[in-house]
């Protein structure tokens, strides 16, 4: 495989290992700066020049719940058109907002589920809030790329039987403290990898045990 730093901004390390998979399967194994996983990362990847075979797609909807006054989960990554349900779980009401460029909405005080979802027609990050508890927040990356995984517990993304060529791999987290990084990388459709990136970012507060209850 060949990479080539078209630009990067974050902390990179990659390295390629052989993995027990099938072929085209990929594997991103994010880390901070301590070396530990790190989870909620956003890795997208592009197709830049080659054709390929249509990639499974992503689900049509997905669910951000308010549960235990957070938002669950903190990180989703959608494809562009994606509607998105807010189930409130909590006995408090919340009051779901965002003010950011790529999805501008608020679903004012309610308990439950919302009458409707709602649609992410603009690729873009945006932050989600709550006007009731301004310590709860979660964000939403939205792409045209089908080819998006968020890291897990133990800092995975996998993508699986990706066709040979040329992909821009993107990484993204909330807390990074610079820049996301692009890279360029040619895979060989034959070939089970794994790429190990390390990322520098502040750490999470907790959220503070306070507000209306749960």
């Amino acid at each position: 495989m060949t990479f080539v730093a078209t630009a990067i901004a974050l902390c990179l390390l990659c390295s390629v290992t052989t993995l027990n998979a099938t072929a085209g399967d990929w594997q991103i194994l994010v880390l901070d700066q301590d070396g530990k996983p790190l989870e909620d990362a956003v890795v997208e990847l592009v197709v830049l020049d080659t054709p390929q075979p249509t990639p499974p797609q992503l689900p049509a909807s997905v669910t951000v719940k308010q549960q235990g006054l957070n938002f669950v989960p903190f990180v989703s990554a959608i494809q562009v058109g994606t509607a998105v349900d807010f189930p409130n779980m909590d006995r408090t009401r919340h009051h779901v907002y965002s003010f950011s460029p790529a999805k501008v909405f608020e679903i004012q005080l309610y308990h439950g589920q919302p009458e409707q979802p709602v649609r992410f027609d603009q690729a873009g990050i945006v932050a989600l809030g709550c006007n009731i508890h301004d310590y709860m927040e979660a964000y939403v990356f939205i792409s045209n790329s089908p080819l998006l995984q968020v890291t897990n517990a133990r800092g995975e993304a996998q993508f699986q039987s990706l066709g040979a060529g040329r992909y821009q791999l993107r990484l993204w987290h909330p807390f990074q403290q610079e820049d996301w990084a692009l890279i360029e990388v040619e895979h060989k459709g034959n070939s089970q990898s794994q790429y190990q990136l390390t990322v520098q970012h502040r750490p999470k507060q907790p959220t503070p045990q306070r507000g209306f209850g749960s």
